[in-house]
């Protein structure tokens, strides 16, 4: 209940995919808490409950959870429980080397998640992927217009945001040559350019990294490889930063 109220207090100034991932907090963690009464817990049961997720949770995701918890508790009862969260891990991200990716673009020829994976090895995000348009898309210039993002929403739904969270990530991205042929070979069936499903492009990437002996990079590991490129290619810091709508 208290989870609740916070939400409901904050719900207009919320995004819909915060929304959703606090919905998704209380749904998943911290169970055997739900039912305790906010105002007579203590500081050592929160403790022992942290404790707990601890053992099947990561910390980033245990701090991220806390920090409702500690909030919806804070606005219901005044007092924030005083607890000690794991350390949080501070391993980098794996990203391609300029050697790795000449080999992963070679092996996506031809997959279904061919476009969408160039269009992420060229900087945007997996939510501007999935919100680019065929009209975003300009093959005469040879560049793209990233203007909005799709996010999840309420109930996992996902909500095409029309504009990026900042005016850096409105920006026009140029088209790398092997993302120049995917899109030329393919024809325009919908109004977006990608239409597969965020989990799926994750995974399939997962998949021929394992298989062509590459580090699993996942979404953002592609987009952390774009900087990778830049920096082999000589780009000046300043110009990949904007590409990649930092």
């Amino acid at each position: 209940e208290a989870i609740d109220e916070y939400i409901d207090a904050r719900r207009v100034a919320l995004s819909p995919s915060t929304i959703y991932a606090y919905e998704r907090y209380k749904a998943n963690c911290f169970q055997h808490m739900m039912k305790v009464d906010v105002f007579t817990a203590t500081d050592s049961q929160w403790q022992d409950a942290v404790d707990l997720e601890t053992r099947t949770h990561s910390p980033k995701y245990i701090w991220n959870v806390w920090s409702l918890i500690a909030a919806a508790v804070e606005k219901a009862t005044r007092h924030r429980p005083d607890v000690n969260l794991p350390a949080k891990e501070t391993n980098e991200r794996p990203f391609l080397d300029p050697d790795q990716i000449e080999i992963f673009v070679a092996a996506l020829a031809g997959e279904s998640i061919e476009i969408a994976a160039l269009l992420e090895l060229s900087s945007l995000r997996r939510s501007e992927v999935l919100a680019l348009k065929w009209e975003d898309v300009d093959l005469d210039k040879g560049v793209l217009h990233v203007r909005g993002a799709k996010v999840c929403g309420e109930g996992g739904k996902l909500v095409h945001k029309k504009q990026n969270k900042t005016k850096a990530s409105r920006r026009t991205v140029p088209i790398i040559p092997p993302l120049r042929d995917a899109l030329e070979r393919t024809e325009q069936k919908g109004e977006y350019v990608v239409t597969l499903s965020g989990a799926w492009l994750y995974q399939r990437i997962n998949e021929i990294c394992a298989a062509n002996g590459l580090p699993k990079v996942g979404n953002h590991g592609l987009r952390h490889s774009f900087a990778s490129l830049a920096y082999h290619l000589q780009i000046p810091e300043k110009i990949a930063m904007e590409i990649g709508g930092c």
